[in-house]
């Protein structure tokens, strides 16, 4: 999954955070300082088979990315798109995992991908290009059981067995 962190970074960097700088000057109207960086919260949401993204800033500092996808095949389709293949080859040149996923069933059905990345002032890991003190990439899957009334974090195609809704139907209609 070292690859996959470089990815991490910049979707986090551009995503939840956008690089302060960089937003800063984008706002000011110097479209230059965004030249030549993908929109990969985009391109996320636009792979086949993610079925959504949330980014979020937690109180530790990290900023994190959630993203649901259909199933391994659909996260494989992500690890080997153009958009992810050149941001590894930007942030972690000569990394490379030639075997993603291998310890998932092809059957696994829907998989959570949390991307968790925590800036610093200047860089702990020669393997990526940008200054970080933490980065990882965790992988889950929806247990049997939960709960909820009038929405979910998780996008409403992300099946979940025995999930309960306590939302009045009724009264929402109104």
């Amino acid at each position: 999954m070292k690859t996959a962190l470089a990815t991490l970074a910049a979707v986090v960097l551009l995503g939840a955070t956008a690089g302060d700088s960089v937003r800063a000057q984008a706002k000011k109207g110097d479209k230059a300082a965004l030249k030549g960086i993908p929109d990969l919260v985009g391109a996320l949401k636009a792979s086949p088979g993610c079925l959504g993204v949330e980014t979020a800033s937690a109180s530790s500092g990290k900023q994190v990315i959630f993203a649901w996808f259909e199933d391994k095949k659909a996260v494989l389709k992500w690890y080997y798109g153009d958009v992810h293949k050149q941001v590894m080859k930007d942030l972690t040149p000569g990394i490379s995992n030639p075997n993603p996923l291998k310890e998932i069933a092809d059957d696994s059905g829907p998989i959570m991908v949390i991307a968790s990345v925590t800036f610093a002032k200047e860089g702990k890991f020669k393997q990526v290009a940008l200054p970080i003190s933490q980065i990882a990439i965790e992988l889950y899957r929806p247990l049997p059981g939960g709960a909820y009334l009038g929405g979910r974090f998780a996008p409403v195609n992300v099946k979940v067995p025995h999930l309960r809704d306590y939302t009045d139907k009724e009264k929402d209609k109104q």
